[in-house]
């Protein structure tokens, strides 16, 4: 079990919308007013599992994934992939194990909401309460210049990456919303 109550998941897709096709699943286990991480979940999802089990690839999204850094597409030429099912049995195995108790995503209708669109697809219950779901923009928007002014450190779009960017900044705004 592990000492964080929090985990930042952020998910990487091939759409913008319910049912998109997902290529990367990461955690970050952490503390929301220290800012310290544990645990890490990383994971990449075969694409064409997602198509196969009914998922929906957007031309826009696929567009855009090509503009983005060489760093951010090379994700997408790793060759461990697992199907979408046995990634969200191994996602659901890693939560389940933990201590976590709130899960954060950068907005519930994108990484919690696809996610739980995904455990739908195979077939799975969701291995956190919906109660306990947190989202990231929402604290966002009392402190919107925090995240404005916290430098990105690693490859923007690479999941792991981003869940620790968005740690930062969040813990960053609880600290100044709950210290004056």
């Amino acid at each position: 079990m592990s000492e964080f109550k929090h985990a930042m998941i952020d998910i990487e897709t091939l759409g913008n919308q319910s049912r998109s096709a997902i290529s990367q699943i990461s955690v970050v286990e952490f503390d929301l007013e220290t800012g310290d991480t544990g645990r890490e979940f990383d994971i990449n999802v075969d694409i064409k599992d997602c198509v196969h089990q009914g998922l929906e690839m957007n031309v826009d999204t696929v567009m855009w994934w090509m503009k983005q850094s060489k760093e951010a597409r090379a994700k997408f030429e790793e060759t461990e992939r697992y199907s979408l099912d046995r990634s969200l049995e191994l996602l659901s195995n890693y939560i389940s194990n933990s201590g976590i108790q709130n899960v954060w995503g950068n907005s519930a209708r994108f990484d919690l909401g696809i996610l739980s669109d995904a455990y739908n697809t195979v077939g799975r219950e969701i291995p956190w309460d919906f109660r306990n779901e947190l989202d990231v923009r929402t604290l966002v928007f009392f402190k919107p210049e925090v995240k404005d002014n916290c430098t990105f450190i690693g490859t923007p779009h690479d999941a792991i990456d981003d869940c620790k960017h968005q740690i930062r900044y969040c813990s960053l705004i609880w600290k100044l919303m709950n210290n004056g």
